[in-house]
This record gives structure tokens, sequence and C-alpha cells, in this order.
């Protein structure tokens, strides 16, 4: 009885807290919950979003590989069970909020590029190659390791090879577009269920 105790205070924890923790009003949570009941019973009815859910979800396939998607679910499941639960749900959403500060989402956006977790983002980190690969846009090898050399060129302010935190936050200043993946407009609007999917139009418009 004292594990199923713990599950359910789990799966639906207080929106009166979980609103006072996030950019949501407590009707936005309640809200966020239908979603994510409804997400969590899409191939298994436990009341948890598991990785294929999610995916499926919010990505629209569950089975094609892809590190984005694994490595945002990683992000979602703070507490690295297996499974995201509704408070880990609606404060990782709350990031996505159109109305969340901008530095908020430039930290979050570095955690999910520092997939080593050594504190910097390093040329070497295959998060940054998958996810010029997982854009709509056919790119050569050479048009990658270019892009990714002047993007370090820009941020990397003490040439030390890889970007910190700081050096991060900093380019997002001057870049915003670097952290339009971190915005779902969707979220003003809970009638309509938000996706993730990247959709970019222009090579030039491509950040990591």
């Amino acid at each position: 009885m004292g594990c199923l105790c713990t599950k359910e205070r789990r799966i639906f924890e207080d929106p009166s807290m979980l609103s006072t923790q996030t950019i949501f009003t407590v009707k936005e949570v309640k809200t966020l919950n239908e979603l994510y009941r409804k997400l969590g019973s899409t191939l298994v009815d436990d009341g948890f979003l598991n990785r294929e859910e999610f995916k499926l979800g919010l990505f629209r396939n569950s089975k094609e590989k892809s590190l984005f998607a694994d490595r945002m679910f990683d992000m979602f499941d703070s507490k690295h069970d297996g499974v995201i639960d509704f408070g880990e749900f609606v404060r990782s959403m709350s990031i996505f909020h159109p109305d969340t500060p901008q530095e908020e989402k430039a930290i979050f956006a570095f955690r999910l590029y520092d997939i080593w977790q050594t504190g910097f983002i390093e040329k070497e980190e295959e998060m940054i190659v998958e996810f010029l690969n997982e854009s709509n846009l056919i790119l050569s090898d050479d048009i990658i390791e270019d892009i990714i050399d002047k993007t370090f060129e820009e941020a990397d302010s003490d040439k030390d090879g890889m970007i910190d935190i700081e050096e991060w936050k900093d380019l997002a200043v001057r870049r915003p577009t670097l952290l339009r993946n971190m915005t779902i407009p969707y979220l003003k609007d809970m009638t309509t269920f938000p996706s993730f999917t990247m959709r970019t139009e222009r090579e030039d418009e491509i950040n990591i």
C-alpha cells in the first residue's frame, strides 16, 4: 500500500503547488493534467509517460531513432527512473512557455546540449551533430562542420575550445533565434497539444 500511495502522489501533485513552481496558472496545470493523462495512456495505461509515449506524442514517432528526442526525454525525467511523472511534465513544459524568461530557456538548452554533463559544450558533443542531422535540411558533413566552427568562433570568448554556460547565455542574448525551439506558442492555448517537432526553413536560420 505504501508504494501505491507514493506512486499516486507522484502522478497527481497538487495543481496549486505546481502553479507556484511554474509559469502556469492552476487552471492551466489542470488542463496539462488532461493532456498528460491522454499521452500516458497511448501505449500503456499505467498513469506515467514512458519514452515511447513521449516520442509519439511530442515528436509524432515512437520508433524512429532520435538522439534529440531521447535526450529531451532524459531532461524531463529528472528523477531518472525511466518515466515522466506529472510533476516532472509540468515543470519541464514550463520552460517552453512563451513567457518564460530567456535565461531559463538558455540554461535548459545548455544542459540539453551538454550531453556528457561536463559543464561545457564541446565540438565533439554528439548532440550538436545529431541536432543538425535531424533538421529538415540536407547538410553535408562539410557544411555541418562549418556551422559548428562558426558558432564556436563566435561563442567561445576565452578560446579554450569549449562553450561554458556564461558564454552560451551571452550568445543567446546576441542571437535570440538560438532558443527559438525552446518556445512552444501552443502553451498559451491549452486546447491544442504542443509539439517539439523542429522545422527549419533556411540554412542561415540553423543555430546549435
